[in-house]
């Protein structure tokens, strides 16, 4: 059963966009909040992987946050990326979100530091506790280490104000065991853009996509096809788009989409150390890509 909630369908993990010289362009980041706007998004990730939050000091990060807030003006939903691998951090970055704003947050697990799965749980809790703003989990063990386990997500769905979980594994079976052990009114995001429509038409209720920067309108309408059980109508518009979900990927994200988007006019070239910009053989392939979907 399809549940009525406004965070359901394409949502981007935006990209931070940058100057040449790796200084955040505000100017940049506002249009790419109109775009969105325009496109049919319907919510805004600030400050997540494919933002940079790696590479941006904290008084950065809010100020993007906070601006993304602004240039929104309540037209699009904007969750805050506000995880961190220490509680406390995760805990003042929440706060901030909160006090800008932010319709609800998005927490990576902590990484590097490898918690257990009742570590996990703890850090979650307790973040959830101490700010009263919707709370948003997010499993992507390929880059942190980490794998929050099904089971401890459902330990954490019964806390009120945590509202789903992203789920970045790319695995649909992990996919499958959340859809079968969730709460109903569980929110349950693909974070992997290669299996985004399968795990929507399994039961998942949207995605929060990188692909979604480059192409908004062609996931939103995707992603809500699948949503309401089109398969056909979600299929046949997602089949030119599998290109662009591989070769998002062809180096380590956020490198390429922010190749992509420099390319599509939308931001300069700027990326922070330790990210370099994409490779020239990398480039081939992607602007083939853009090409065929006549973005570039």
């Amino acid at each position: 059963m399809r549940i009525n909630h406004p965070l359901t369908g394409s949502m981007v993990a935006l990209i931070t966009p940058m100057l040449d010289d790796g200084s955040v362009d505000y100017a940049a980041l506002e249009s790419l909040v109109d775009f969105h706007v325009a496109s049919g998004t319907r919510a805004i990730i600030s400050m997540g992987t494919t933002g940079e939050s790696a590479t941006l000091n904290q008084d950065e990060h809010i100020k993007v946050m906070r601006k993304t807030v602004e240039f929104a003006n309540g037209r699009i939903a904007i969750i805050a990326g506000t995880g961190a691998n220490s509680t406390s951090e995760a805990i003042e970055l929440t706060q901030a979100a909160k006090q800008i704003g932010a319709d609800a947050c998005l927490l990576v697990t902590p990484y590097y530091n490898k918690p257990t799965q009742e570590g996990l749980y703890q850090h979650y809790k307790l973040i959830a506790e101490t700010v009263d703003i919707d709370q948003i989990l997010y499993n992507v063990p390929g880059r942190t280490a980490v794998d929050l386990l099904p089971e401890t997500i459902v330990r954490l769905s019964k806390i009120s104000n945590i509202i789903g979980v992203k789920d970045a594994t790319g695995n649909l079976e992990v996919a499958q065991a959340l859809i079968d052990t969730c709460p109903e009114d569980f929110l349950l995001y693909s974070g992997d853009d290669a299996t985004a429509i399968d795990f929507i038409l399994m039961g998942g209720h949207g995605g929060i996509s990188v692909s979604a920067n480059v192409v908004p309108e062609a996931l939103s309408q995707a992603y809500q096809a699948a949503f309401e059980d089109n398969k056909a109508t979600a299929t046949l518009i997602n089949q030119p788009l599998e290109d662009l979900h591989q070769s998002l990927f062809i180096e380590s994200n956020p490198i390429p989409v922010k190749w992509a988007m420099h390319k599509m006019g939308k931001c300069g070239s700027g990326i922070r150390l330790p990210l370099t910009k994409l490779s020239q053989q990398a480039r081939v392939t992607l602007e083939q890509d853009l090409s065929n979907l006549g973005v570039i």
